[in-house]
């Protein structure tokens, strides 16, 4: 039976953490898609100081021969390492904890005080977990389950 694509992102995770942390970034996402006709598996990378192109090379070639060892993709498949960059989905806890301060759209599922997109300063989580950002001297706050997207952006 094929293993499930978010199994996979897992696993490979925990392959590549270790490798990461010995480069000095650590992994922010991996994700197995498929896009168009191939299979991509793209493991984000970030550090305090960014990502270079050579941390990139440097995970990309540590990590291959791991995972050709754990053989857990059973098709064909492109391998990338990137950094997320400036603009950036914010997936989890840790994400919007890196990325407190830094501004950020939030897009609900369904419309508050007729918008879906609100953008603002990203705050600290609140007490149950909520979504809160400030606007202007206002803190809004939402529920996790009515957040469809968090990302940051950057106005040049």
């Amino acid at each position: 039976m094929a293993k499930s694509t978010k199994g996979i992102a897992e696993k490979v995770r925990e392959l590549a953490e270790p490798l990461a942390d010995e480069l000095g970034i650590w992994v922010w996402d991996v994700e197995f898609v498929k896009e168009g006709a191939r299979r991509v598996l793209r493991i984000t990378v970030d550090s305090e100081n960014g990502i270079t192109i050579d941390d990139c090379e440097k995970l990309h070639r540590a990590i291959d021969p791991v995972l050709d060892e754990a053989d857990l993709i059973e098709e064909q498949y492109y391998l990338e390492v990137s950094s997320p960059g400036i603009e950036r989905e914010l997936k989890n806890d840790i994400h919007i904890e890196a990325c407190e301060g830094w501004d950020v759209e939030v897009r609900l599922y369904a419309p508050r005080d007729g918008s879906k997109l609100f953008r603002g300063v990203l705050m600290p989580l609140g007490e149950n977990g909520e979504i809160r950002i400030g606007v202007g001297e206002d803190i809004i706050t939402f529920a996790r389950d009515t957040v469809a997207k968090i990302s940051t952006y950057f106005e040049l």
